[in-house]
């Protein structure tokens, strides 16, 4: 009998992307292997990528938690990067930890992968020490994100700042102009390019596209969780199409 495996994702209230964007991946897996995916979501409010707003989304990340632990889900992912970043550095363990310990005391326990935490632990399995990356941000919070990956030993060569505060402008954005963008970035020397360092900027579509023209590793926040995921399933991390880290 095939398994399906129920993925809980804590996403902002104006999220989109994540539960299009993951779903996607994990669809185009079942066609390769036995399991079956189902998704759950449980909403933190947010509109704008502020930091006041931020901090406001996270405090309610518990309450989330809490509600997708009584679904019995399989594993849980916290979808939002820049939250958890704009904590302080090495928050993600902490957010992690935490929220795990609300579903073990619901009776529960349920792996916990964050956006922010996976982007960071895939960059180190692919041995990345240099990489530039693209975000929808406002600039002092790209150089939050930055400081955040630095403090991790992984240098930041390059970074645009696309600035569109409004979250759901960031949803509405075209992946395929990520083809284009990315070449204003300085790519010299990396190890690895983030084509969309934010969970709600869509970029699945041009992952593959722009690894196969640059020649260099392109992953996103989307893949990075996708693959966390996969791996805390204790499940084979590969979907087809969607760059080397899931080859």
């Amino acid at each position: 009998m095939t398994r399906t495996y129920k993925i809980g994702q804590i996403v902002p209230s104006s999220n989109l992307t994540m539960e299009r964007e993951i779903p996607a991946m994990l669809r185009v897996r079942e066609k390769f292997y036995p399991e079956t995916f189902s998704f759950h979501s449980s909403r933190m409010r947010m509109k704008h990528v502020t930091p006041e707003e931020l901090k406001s989304m996270d405090s309610d990340s518990d309450r989330c938690a809490l509600e997708l632990s009584d679904a019995d889900v399989d594993v849980m992912g916290y979808a939002c990067l820049v939250a958890i970043m704009a904590q302080g550095n090495g928050y993600h363990r902490e957010s992690q930890k935490r929220l795990h310990e609300v579903t073990l005391a619901n009776g529960y326990p349920t792996p916990i992968v964050s956006s922010a935490g996976a982007l960071i632990d895939c960059l180190k399995l692919m041995d990345a020490k240099r990489i530039s990356l693209i975000t929808p941000y406002m600039k002092p919070l790209t150089k939050l994100v930055c400081d955040y990956i630095e403090y991790e030993g992984i240098e930041v060569h390059d970074a645009i700042s696309l600035e569109i505060p409004n979250n759901l402008e960031v949803a509405a954005q075209d992946p395929f102009n990520l083809v284009d963008i990315y070449k204003r970035l300085d790519l010299t020397g990396i190890d690895v390019l983030v084509l969309s360092a934010c969970v709600q900027m869509p970029s699945l579509a041009a992952i593959q596209i722009v690894e196969d023209e640059c020649g260099i590793p392109v992953i996103s926040a989307a893949v990075a969780t996708t693959h966390q995921i996969l791996t805390n399933l204790g499940l084979e991390a590969k979907v087809p199409g969607c760059g080397k880290l899931l080859s």
